[in-house]
């Protein structure tokens, strides 16, 4: 399968916090947009972040690793929703879930919040 770029829409969800809705592959083409995403989000006043990878298909080490850039690089947090089996076994397996809030199956429906 052909690898498929990366879409990513930014939306407020209130003061100081926006979601980033990941939809394609986040892999070592892609990752640079992420971060660059992540970055302007928070130029424009939104230190927490919510990236909602429920339309990410493939995740590879280099899609990990943007992930890790953009807590890092913030003074808010950031909370992942919608992971799919593959991602959120990745993140599960390298620990990663956990410092980066993976929210939990039973939460992605917006209602609860993680943290």
């Amino acid at each position: 399968m052909p690898p498929q770029p990366l879409i990513i829409e930014v939306g407020p969800l209130d003061a100081g916090r926006a979601r980033l809705r990941l939809t394609g592959d986040l892999d070592f083409d892609t990752a640079p947009e992420l971060i660059a995403a992540a970055a302007q989000a928070r130029r424009d006043g939104h230190q927490q972040l919510e990236i909602d990878l429920s339309g990410v298909g493939l995740c590879d080490s280099s899609g990990l690793s943007a992930l890790v850039v953009v807590h890092r690089a913030g003074t808010g947090p950031i909370r992942l929703t919608g992971a799919n089996a593959q991602v959120q076994g990745l993140l599960n397996r390298t620990g990663l879930g956990e410092l980066l809030a993976l929210a939990p199956p039973a939460a992605e429906d917006g209602v609860r919040d993680v943290g």
